[in-house]
């Protein structure tokens, strides 16, 4: 029988080619097709929200938002669930059937970053974390209550329709985007205690979409990692979402490859300059354009975006008010990148198994700093500087909040064992952390890095911007 394409649309994508998606027409009465929960004002919003949170002031071809990332990661959802689906039937009782759990990542996928503020991570940690908040949680909450009676309609997805008996169950899908909690109760069937791998483990469709369209549009490269190779060698058993050891070198590479992007574009010297800039200006402009608790204030976080956000502050210095107007005035330099913060000095530290970050002295940046200003020529001892340290984890390792989710399996070896601190992963170092000093213009970069050398010794790798 021919394939019914009457209820199917595409999207075409520059990193996945075509993803389909099931739209209203001709549906059955009361059935919500994908395409009018993609069309939703919570997720049209995503167009307005970079996926590379500041990286894209800096990197002229990344322009792409959150909106075109959350479809590549439905259709990557899509996939890997269809593929894996058997192994995980066979890992778990009482499993549903394959449209339903295939619509149920879909849909995870395609609402796991609906939560988001302007700026993405940064208005995390910069307003969110004030009120208890992540975009997860805050995401969890938009798809339970603002979304989940068009989600409980949804019948279909582009490879099958749900039974009967079934419906997608926004709580669930809630479940799938939070990342687990140490301590968290857990009340979910196992098979869906599995199924959060592919969002909060080690390689996730959310990761995986990111790497390779984070690297496409800003130009690092156009075919990062082998996706095929990685997804041909994973499956589940019973103890989880599980890679056969043929596939290893695709993770690793995978692994390095998300790595280097946090070095040369999420960790850029200018982005985290931006970010600087930002955070001295954040809070305050946030008090003026924002009422508070964005789950007390759910319609305005609604219409709260990027574009909303710079169109805003980019008025400020028009305003009669004084205070607003000098706000205002440091803004329009931020938005003529002129950020105010130039690199004078530069270490770059790896941590492998070991070496805890918190036993070296760039664990305390402040520390650092004291140091740095110690070993000043006496004329500079007040300099104004400022520290950033970025860290990046390079692979799974138990130390880290997310573990258990993801599992290796080595014939040779046995069954499967958790893929984490593992001897085939030596070869990586466990994070690494790029430390810089910023000041105000290069004139003292020579003084400068010469007081971090005598302040660190010889811990790290050293750049300058001379």
């Amino acid at each position: 029988m021919p394939r019914d394409y009457s209820h199917e649309s595409l999207s075409h994508d520059p990193i996945h080619g075509y993803i389909p998606f099931t739209s209203g027409a001709g549906l059955p009465a009361g059935e919500v097709g994908e395409a009018q929960i993609i069309d939703h004002p919570w997720v049209q919003r995503l167009r307005a929200i970079h996926q590379l949170q500041t990286a894209w002031y800096v990197f002229p071809s990344a322009e792409h938002m959150r909106f075109q990332h959350v479809l590549g990661a439905m259709h990557l959802a899509g996939k890997v669930s269809d593929e894996w689906y058997d192994s995980l039937a066979a890992s778990c009782p009482n499993m549903p059937s394959k449209p339903l759990v295939v619509t149920l990542c879909r849909l995870a996928a395609l609402l796991h970053d609906v939560g988001h503020g302007p700026f993405g991570h940064f208005f995390d940690d910069h307003y969110l974390d004030q009120f208890g908040l992540t975009h997860e949680r805050l995401g969890a909450h938009i798809i339970e209550h603002e979304l989940g009676d068009l989600l409980r309609g949804v019948r279909r997805n582009p490879g099958g329709v749900i039974g009967p008996l079934e419906e997608v169950e926004p709580r669930q899908v809630a479940y799938l985007i939070c990342r687990p909690r140490a301590g968290e109760p857990d009340d979910q069937p196992d098979w869906l205690r599995k199924l959060r791998s592919l969002f909060s483990g080690i390689y996730t469709v959310d990761n995986m979409d990111f790497v390779l369209r984070d690297a496409y549009m800003s130009g690092y490269n156009t075919r990062a990692f082998d996706l095929s190779r990685l997804t041909h060698y994973s499956f589940f058993t019973p103890a989880g979402l599980t890679i056969h050891a043929r596939g290893l070198p695709a993770l690793i590479n995978f692994i390095e490859t998300r790595a280097n992007l946090f070095r040369t574009v999420y960790f850029h010297r200018t982005v985290r300059a931006f970010d600087l800039a930002l955070e001295e200006l954040f809070a305050e402009t946030m008090a003026r354009l924002f009422p508070g608790d964005p789950l007390e204030h759910l319609d305005a976080y609604r219409r709260l975006t990027e574009q909303s956000f710079l169109v805003d502050v980019s008025r400020l210095s028009l305003s009669d008010d004084e205070t607003d107007r000098a706000l205002g005035e440091k803004w329009d330099d931020i938005l003529a990148r002129r950020f105010g913060w130039k690199m004078a000095a530069e270490r770059t530290i790896s941590f492998h198994s070991g070496v805890a970050e918190r036993t070296t002295i760039y664990s305390e940046p402040e520390l650092i700093e004291a140091r740095v200003r110690r070993h000043l020529p006496n004329d500079l001892k007040d300099l104004e500087l400022a520290v950033d340290s970025a860290r990046h984890y390079h692979r799974p390792s138990a130390d880290l909040p997310v573990s258990g989710l993801n599992w290796l399996l080595d014939p040779a070896a046995g069954g499967p064992t958790e893929l984490s601190d593992d001897e085939l992963f030596r070869s990586l170092p466990l994070a690494f952390a790029i430390f810089r000093i910023y000041a105000r213009d290069h004139q003292h970069d020579q003084a400068i890095n010469t007081a971090l050398a005598k302040a660190v010794g010889g811990a790290g790798d050293t750049k300058t911007n001379m």
